[in-house]
């Protein structure tokens, strides 16, 4: 209890010290106005306020994954907590506030014209394929896994298929309509139920005095699974994760003033990790490794989630706290449609103002997502985390060469860049999934990969700011965004 107790409170500590120094250190500036009033078109770009903003982000970038990984990730023991804090404050809410604020320096630009900016033409393409293929991953993965839940607490005529063309058609709504329409309107109170029923899970931990177990740096796995890679891709949301790149822009369009990045982006981040410091708890405490492997096996995180929740909240509460579960990954996979339209968008340069030409980009990537719904849970999984964090990495590398070429301290962004690195390098050279190398050649490669990456950045930043003022390179020349520069009628 006192590991749990205390990580909590390191974590909104972390909040006020660090993320902090790293607004200082950006140098965010009120003064500047945001793309959400000079690319206003109704759609996309529409100001809305810190707190509605702040709420709609964590719901953006909450999904099932500070729910699901961190139960996963219990698996290994407290080592898991570890992550989650260290994580969450030194890398992925650096992560999230740079993306968010980068963003907002360039239009409201995604994370692929940023790439191209920032690290070269030739990534563009790389990261384009990267954020589609994460973004419908996503989408897919973040309808099977509420349509389970939802039966599991409706009538018994309610099928999976039911609830899942349901579900698809709410995305396909909020994919397609102002973002202040549905969206807007909506999410702050799934916000609150989201806070409320994580609220209500920690609450019960503490007052129960529940058997959480203590710090230890040995990997309690009962199937001795490595740490290294696999925690770091088991947990991504609530400690990093690179599908928040790919939702900040989102949130870029809308914001009013720079000087609300820190809690929108930075903050937001840090509430998610409270989440998953929540359930990862919730499940070491109410089972052994066995049987948590063991009930994953047979039901998969969502048998887990009911439990958990039932067990510490009661038939009612437990209900009600499902409830919000459920809301999570619906509230991220609409969004992840919505992002995915707008990326291909300005790749294409297609104008969203008529709904014609939102639709003609949207409707493919529905039939592509529920053709995937067939594919097994697992196997999804899989691929997302590899290509989550893959994109977290790219988009660490993004704000590293964006700090070093505005002659700020890049250090914050290019340590987590390269850990990352290793990382993703290691898994996908190790992983069946990927090249299926021996696990010492595997980490061997991942190293090798990071070092020659880390060499190419100061190679090419040294290069980039010879000759260039006191401030550095002008990395705040907006990108061009294609959305804003449609015409009226479009």
């Amino acid at each position: 209890m006192v590991t749990f107790v205390l990580s909590l409170v390191i974590l909104v500590v972390g909040y006020f010290t660090y993320g902090a120094w790293i607004e200082r250190m950006f140098h965010a500036r009120d003064e500047r106005p945001t793309p959400a009033l000079t690319h206003a078109d109704g759609v996309d770009y529409v100001p809305m306020g810190a707190g509605r903003n702040s709420l709609i982000q964590l719901l953006n970038i909450a999904g099932v994954g500070p729910i699901f990984g961190p139960i996963m990730g219990a698996l290994y023991g407290p080592v898991a907590f570890l992550w989650i804090v260290f994580g969450a404050i030194f890398a992925g809410a650096v992560h999230d506030y740079l993306t968010g604020m980068i963003s907002i320096r360039n239009g409201g630009a995604h994370l692929p014209a940023l790439a191209e900016k920032y690290l070269g033409k030739a990534l563009r393409h790389v990261v384009n394929g990267f954020a589609l293929l994460l973004l419908v991953l996503v989408g897919t993965v973040f309808v099977t896994a509420p349509a389970g839940l939802i039966v599991g607490i409706t009538p018994e005529w309610v099928t999976v298929g039911v609830v899942t063309v349901a579900i698809f058609i709410y995305y396909i709504l909020a994919t397609l309509l102002p973002v202040d329409q549905i969206i807007g309107r909506l999410y702050p109170a799934f916000g609150l139920m989201l806070l409320i029923s994580a609220v209500g899970i920690g609450g019960s931990l503490i007052l129960r005095g529940a058997p959480i177990p203590e710090l230890t740096l040995q990997n309690l796995h009962p199937d001795n699974v490595p740490i290294f890679p696999l925690l770091f891709l088991t947990i991504s949301c609530g400690a990093l994760s690179g599908f928040h790149a790919t939702q900040s822009p989102i949130i870029s369009r809308t914001t009013q003033r720079e000087g609300q990045g820190r809690t929108i982006f930075y903050g937001m981040m840090i509430t998610e990790a409270v989440i998953a410091m929540i359930w990862a708890a919730a499940a070491m405490s109410l089972f052994d490794g066995q049987s948590l492997s063991a009930l994953l096996k047979d039901g998969g995180p969502a048998a887990v989630v009911s439990q958990v929740a039932t067990t510490t909240l009661g038939a009612v509460g437990g209900t009600l706290a499902i409830i919000g579960v459920i809301v999570l990954p619906i509230t991220s996979g609409d969004t992840a449609f919505r992002s995915a339209r707008m990326i291909i968008a300005d790749y294409l340069k297609i104008g969203q103002k008529a709904i014609g030409k939102r639709l003609m980009i949207a409707l493919p990537m529905f039939v592509i997502a529920a053709a995937l719904t067939q594919v097994d849970f697992n196997i999804l999984w899989r691929y997302f985390s590899w290509a989550n964090q893959s994109t977290a990495m790219i988009a660490l590398w993004v704000g590293a060469m964006y700090l070093a070429l505005s002659r700020k301290n890049f250090w914050p962004a290019l340590l987590p860049a390269m850990f990352m690195t290793a990382v993703t390098s290691t898994y996908i050279l190790n992983a069946p999934i990927g090249f299926g190398l021996e696990r010492t050649l595997s980490i061997a490669g991942g190293l090798l990969i990071t070092a020659l990456l880390t060499g190419a950045f100061f190679t090419g930043t040294r290069r980039q700011l010879a000759g260039s003022g006191p401030e550095g390179v002008p990395v705040d020349e907006p990108v061009p965004t294609r959305l804003a520069r449609a015409p009226a009628g479009d």
